[in-house]
């Protein structure tokens, strides 16, 4: 492939839609490739500027940030003209936004004749129709939908439910899954306080903590003391810590603020994610990759990831079936184990960085030749 002038278009330097965009630059530009960056100047704090920092100097075609608002706001037209002067000046052959926010500035630029590729990363999809919200994102996402060259998808969950939830697009539409480094795939051993169990992630209900703290409740109550380590920040934090304290169980649960992956996982003995909704979470492949015993809910593209496994995911919103699901690893820690190690290699066959970029760049060859028609 000849090297590209490539794009991305994001808001928040956080979380595993960062990750995501950082891996891909990252490699885009090892292969040859000219890649520069736009994010949120608001968001990320201390860790984003590191990992900006580090990757800048591989962005040939720059990085800038600027103030972006999560929901729609007056100054997205203010973003929209930097988003087009940054297009005048790099004149790229891919611009890639992502998330819901990145999908818009990408699309509804003007003057620009890139492919235009968006990745939704959840973001609208996570609205429903039935709300004033959701009205509102996936109403834009109708309109600019005839905007998108290319939909890339990190799930086939993600696109089903695009395609239910907005439409399917005229364009063309590809499903690339996420995939870690080789570097995740060594072991780790669990520290010598870890607890039994550990969540990392963002401190919202959607990510289910509010049924991991009930599961631990509900065990305690069988007579079975289980030590949680919860690792991460987010709006619903002094919610989950006081339920915590609410259920006595201050000696049993503690709070860490976010931290590195792998350091994370050294923290506990098992690893819970109890989402109620997800689309290719990079903390199961991660987690996974390390073979670190997991136990997930049956969200998402979760399924997707556990392929012929899926029968140990655990239903969602069950905070009693999780409460088994824990039990049983704990009781039995050989079959943990091995579902652990039958899962990295699934992992290390089909999700990695290397099979991500892989099919991004190939898709956005495929693109540019169907556009070039």
């Amino acid at each position: 492939m000849a090297p590209l002038n490539i794009l991305h278009v994001f808001r928040a330097p956080v979380g595993g839609l960062f990750r995501h965009v950082r891996d891909l630059a990252r490699e885009q530009a090892s292969r040859g490739h000219r890649v520069g960056m736009i994010a949120d100047s608001a968001t990320g704090g201390a860790d984003a500027e590191r990992a900006l920092g580090e990757l800048a100097p591989s962005l040939a075609l720059g990085l800038t940030r600027v103030a972006m608002h999560r929901p729609p706001h007056p100054t997205d037209l203010f973003v929209l003209g930097h988003v087009m002067r940054r297009i005048g000046a790099a004149r790229p052959d891919i611009l890639h936004g992502h998330g819901a926010k990145g999908g818009f500035y990408a699309r509804a630029a003007l003057g620009s004749g890139a492919l235009r590729v968006y990745t939704p990363h959840g973001g609208s999809l996570l609205f429903d129709n039935a709300t004033l919200a959701g009205t509102i994102y996936l109403g834009t996402e109708r309109l600019l939908m005839p905007r998108g060259d290319l939909y890339l998808f990190e799930s086939a969950f993600s696109s089903d439910t695009f395609h239910r939830k907005i439409g399917t697009p005229a364009a063309a539409v590809r499903v690339v899954h996420n995939g870690v480094t080789r570097a995740e795939f060594e072991p780790l051993a669990p520290a010598a306080d870890a607890a039994d169990l550990v969540f990392l992630g963002e401190l919202r209900e959607l990510k289910g903590v509010d049924l991991l703290i009930d599961a631990v409740a509900h065990l305690r109550r069988q007579g079975r003391d289980v030590t949680a380590t919860l690792i991460g920040a987010g709006p619903d934090s002094a919610l989950f810590q006081a339920q915590a304290q609410r259920l006595d169980l201050g000696r049993l649960i503690r709070f860490l603020p976010p931290m590195p992956a792998r350091q994370a996982q050294t923290l506990g003995r098992i690893m819970v994610m109890p989402s109620r909704l997800e689309s290719l979470p990079y903390v199961v492949l991660e987690a996974a990759a390390s073979a670190k015993p997991l136990i997930a809910t049956r969200v998402g593209g979760i399924p997707e990831i556990y392929g012929p496994l899926a029968d140990a995911l655990v239903p969602p919103n069950d905070a009693a079936a999780l409460a088994r699901a824990i039990a049983a690893a704990i009781d039995n820690p050989a079959a943990a184990a091995e579902t652990a190690r039958q899962l990295r290699a699934r992992v290390a066959s089909a999700f990695t960085i290397e099979a991500m970029v892989d099919g991004v760049l190939a898709a956005y060859a495929a693109a540019l030749e169907a556009k070039r028609r």
